[in-house]
């Protein structure tokens, strides 16, 4: 048994003051020299944080998510696995209100989304088209402008095959 430690059998109630005896008996009794040594060596290796090689993926080809509302565009990038590289929306370009889902918002989220994704060196997308917005379009017509060839373009709007029931006539 250590020296200085009380009998494990006998019931000491666990208070703070007990506990901090306790270990300062533990550490009157220890070997400091030789834990204090191995203590510092352990913090030394711990201290020395080990640099994450920054590793950017080369996307060749990719898609292109387009959601254009009545109110919003939003424009995502993606590797062919569905991975986002980069995505732009109109409010996060600083178009406020209205202007959000105008043609000319839609060429400057675009252009943004391109600029993000500059680093994966993408070349070649397939567009997935959704929704019924003014900025559909010009989304497309942009991201040919903003050096990617458009290989597809697909319609994915979803549509109702006589689903909900629809409310019910005004009585005017």
């Amino acid at each position: 048994m250590l020296e200085g430690l009380p009998d494990p059998e006998e019931k000491i109630p666990l208070r703070r003051h007990n506990i901090i005896n306790m270990t300062e008996e533990i550490k009157k009794s220890s070997p400091s020299s030789e834990v204090e040594a191995s203590a510092k060596a352990a913090k030394e290796v711990s201290t020395k944080k080990a640099k994450k090689a920054v590793v950017s993926r080369q996307v060749g080809s990719g898609r292109a998510y387009i959601k254009s509302t009545y109110n919003n565009t939003l424009v995502t990038l993606t590797d062919q696995n569905g991975n986002v590289l980069s995505w732009s929306s109109a409010g996060q370009c600083g178009f406020k209100g209205p202007k959000k889902a105008t043609p000319y918002a839609a060429s400057i989220i675009v252009k943004d989304a391109c600029e993000k994704a500059k680093k994966y060196s993408l070349k070649e997308v397939a567009v997935f088209v959704k929704g019924v917005g003014g900025g559909r379009e010009s989304a497309i017509r942009a991201l040919n402008a903003n050096g990617l060839q458009v290989s597809g373009i697909k319609d994915v709007t979803p549509i109702p095959h006589n689903g909900c029931r629809p409310p019910k006539p005004r009585r005017v």
